[in-house]
């Protein structure tokens, strides 16, 4: 099978599924598929040209038998206001639409959808080419824009979600990441077009970092308790919110932040002026320094901001609970975080209107071994349902059944599929 991945994030990029979606391409290229990426040069999450390239320039190489092609695109200064927002997804579209000019013509192409440039350029491929597409939705662009703040008008909104509906449905074959997610985005599919669940799994390279280490099923929580936030920070986390009213309390913690992002300025800019002895902020993490910083802390923190509905759910989760560390989050209970976290008891899901209860919450912890235990023992058996060669299995059969369907888009709604 000649594959076509189209993804703005890819190896050596960090967070936001990155390490993810450079595994599923790697993983396939070992099964005998020929993959191709239409990518971005590295930027994230730092928001900035990492590679040094002409922007403009288009470059090649090869990452672990992956044909990788980077587009050169505009990386705003400020990523959580609309219009540089808006700049930074048309320019990616633009970028990829020289490659239209290439003429050649894959058995499939998979676009990731955090980006709807990327959507977008796949429609117009759709359309030349009649490739046969899937649509790998990890986030849902117009909510989460709403949610945000990054669209506040309502005309911004509407066009948003127009824009999202009419996209989307250029596509043959969906997945998402999350039940809640599919739940949504089956309210705006128009042509019964199957909607696969498939889960972000945890990475090859990040599973052999966490079996280097022991264990730490049993060990109780630390006084003080040691909290841990790592990953992206940006207005989707709404941290700095967490971190000032976390600091309002007389809880005695441990509070380790490492992240970059369009908002982490703003939260270590926070820190420093406090000079709080409780907080520290330190760079993003590379992939054993993070296991490394998870298997010191006791509780692994996850922020939302408020009304994000069902718009994502964080990939950093899977380690997090690959390690056998408890979460706490902040969050919509009825999310797919919340959902995730309160069903299958990895931890504390709790809305930002009862942030009062945390304290409590997190003094239960030391408080009390065994149920510490438990937490811990349940995010270790709930971690094997994001194990990587189920879902790539997954994946792979998905596509050879879309290439070798009569027809990519029945005349009845497919029911939602889940990973065995």
């Amino acid at each position: 099978m000649k594959l076509l991945v189209v993804t703005n994030l890819f190896h050596p990029d960090r967070g936001g599924g990155a390490s993810v979606f450079s595994d599923m391409c790697y993983e396939l290229v070992e099964r005998g598929h020929d993959v191709t990426v239409f990518g971005a040069y590295p930027y994230y999450p730092e928001w900035q040209n990492k590679s040094g390239a002409r922007l403009w320039r288009v470059s090649q190489e090869t990452i672990r038998g992956v044909k990788v092609h980077r587009f050169g695109m505009y990386f705003p200064k400020n990523p959580s206001r609309f219009v540089p927002r808006v700049l930074f997804e048309l320019s990616f579209l633009l970028s990829l639409m020289r490659s239209l000019f290439y003429f050649r013509r894959f058995d499939a192409v998979m676009l990731y959808c955090p980006l709807m440039g990327a959507v977008a350029y796949g429609a117009v491929r759709k359309m030349l080419y009649r490739e046969p597409t899937w649509l790998n939705i990890q986030d849902i662009p117009a909510d989460a824009a709403a949610a945000s703040g990054i669209s506040r008008s309502r005309f911004a909104k509407a066009l948003g979600n127009f824009s999202q509906t009419f996209l989307f449905n250029r596509a043959d074959v969906w997945s998402s990441i999350a039940p809640k997610m599919i739940d949504r985005v089956a309210a705006i599919r128009r042509r019964g077009q199957p909607i696969h669940f498939v889960p972000n799994f945890l990475n090859g390279s990040m599973a052999d970092a966490i079996a280097e280490h022991p264990t730490k099923l049993g060990r109780p929580a630390e006084r003080p308790i040691k909290l841990l936030y790592a990953g992206n920070i940006g207005k989707k986390q709404d941290l700095l919110a967490f971190c000032q009213r976390l600091a309002a309390t007389e809880l005695p913690f441990q509070f380790r932040i490492h992240g970059n992002g369009g908002e982490a300025h703003r939260v270590q800019s926070w820190i420093e002026s406090q000079r709080d002895p409780r907080f520290q902020f330190g760079e993003f993490l590379d992939e054993r320094g993070f296991v490394q910083a998870l298997f010191e802390t006791d509780l692994f923190v996850i922020t939302e901001t408020p009304g994000v509905g069902a718009s994502f759910i964080p990939s950093k989760l899977i380690p997090g609970i690959a390690t056998g560390t408890p979460v706490v989050c902040l969050c919509d209970p009825d999310g797919p975080l919340g959902r995730e976290v309160n069903e299958h008891r990895l931890g504390i899901a709790m809305p930002w209107s009862q942030f009062d209860e945390l304290p409590d919450r997190l003094a239960e912890f030391s408080n009390d071994a065994a149920s510490f235990a438990e937490f811990q023992r349940c995010a270790l058996d709930r971690a094997h349902a994001y194990s990587r060669s189920p879902i790539v299995d997954k994946v792979e059969r998905e596509l050879l059944a879309m290439l070798h369907s009569p027809s990519n888009c029945p005349a009845k709604a497919t029911p939602v599929s889940a990973v065995p």
